[in-house]
């Protein structure tokens, strides 16, 4: 059986909030993942279960290996549809923030979400929860806002009524956000949540390849040639990082989502505690998007918060900088030199 992860009053105060709201939102972060979207989907369907139709609003583009997931059709982006998703937030009267623990993580919407006169509400599983909520349900120890989704719905006795369109996006938030269950995932009740998703009929090995076997033959060029060319291993340090420059994700058709599972690759390296990937932005100059991973205690989430304008969990974080990709570097190398002790 599941713990509660809300109080009894918490549970009383999200229904009472569910129940008088007509114009609801939901939104999640920038460069929306797995988690992010699956958590948005399957809370969403929850809500249509209770009489309400959401709208769901994200700030950017997703990666095409998600599209496959039920209901996607219905989501808005912001960044292609402003006027109309403005005008959803503003006449909101109740605004679900899942998967963010900061205005900003909206990257553009953050302007339209703070405006907002409607009450918040904030499913997050991310250090340091900074959102003016009337509810913030804020649990670090999750593996997932999905899983987090996921013991509300059960909590609030909705989940009987939850068919394969709610459990398929939450499945694969759980699992995107856990590299496949390979870490942040060794609670039971993890494996007890997944064993009920598959009681609504998902196919779990499908899902996998619609995320994992699904990309272009440029995809597969372009892990040779990080693998091959741009891997700098430090194995003094038992650290790696690798440079995606504009010029490298142009030459093997970069699209979105194909840098998806790339930085935990080095860390297959015997004795490797720590993979950095750097990637340059195809629009927007001096723009850097960090990704690091590692293994067992060390915690890549300090390195992206006191480096990389970041956060995230122990083995899995992300950030930005705003510099060139060769500040970059050497931002980079003096993250792993000063955390060398840490990592020995």
């Amino acid at each position: 059986m599941l713990k509660n992860i809300l109080s009894p009053g918490e549970c009383d105060t999200l229904s009472s909030l569910i129940d008088s709201s007509d114009n609801i939102v939901v939104c999640c972060h920038v460069n929306p993942d797995g988690d992010a979207l699956g958590s948005c989907l399957g809370w969403a369907e929850f809500l249509r279960s209770r009489g309400k139709e959401p709208q769901i609003i994200i700030p950017d583009q997703y990666p095409d290996f998600l599209q496959w997931m039920p209901k996607t059709e219905m989501v808005i982006r912001y960044d292609k549809h402003k006027v109309e998703a403005d005008e959803l937030i503003s006449c909101a009267d109740l605004v679900f923030c899942l998967d963010f623990n900061q205005l900003s993580r909206t990257d553009a919407m953050a302007a339209s979400l703070t405006d907002s006169y409607a009450p918040k509400v904030m499913f997050d599983h991310h250090l340091g929860p900074d959102i003016d909520c009337v509810l913030c349900v804020s649990r670090p120890e999750m593996s997932s806002t999905s899983e987090m989704v996921f013991r509300i719905v059960w909590q609030m006795d909705g989940f009987k009524m939850m068919t394969s369109r709610f459990a398929a996006p939450i499945y694969c938030g759980m699992m995107t956000d856990t590299g496949g269950f390979t870490y942040n995932s060794n609670s039971s009740e993890t494996f007890f949540i997944i064993s009920q998703l598959l009681t609504k009929g998902i196919n779990k090995d499908k899902i996998y390849r619609n995320v994992y076997n699904n990309y272009s033959e440029s995809r597969l060029r372009l892990i040779g040639y990080v693998l091959y060319k741009s891997l700098v291993v430090m194995p003094e340090q038992h650290a790696s990082f690798f440079v995606l420059t504009r010029q490298d994700l142009c030459r093997f058709n970069f699209v979105k989502g194909d840098a998806e599972g790339l930085v935990n690759m080095p860390l297959q390296i015997k004795g490797m505690k720590l993979s950095i990937s750097l990637r340059e932005d195809t629009e927007k100059n001096n723009t850097i998007w960090v990704s690091l991973r590692s293994v067992d205690s060390f915690p890549c989430n300090k390195m992206a918060e006191m480096y990389f304008n970041g956060g995230g969990h122990l083995n899995a974080s992300g950030g930005r900088l705003l510099c060139s990709i060769d500040e970059a570097v050497e931002i980079t190398r003096d993250a792993i030199l000063n955390f060398e002790s840490t990592l020995k």
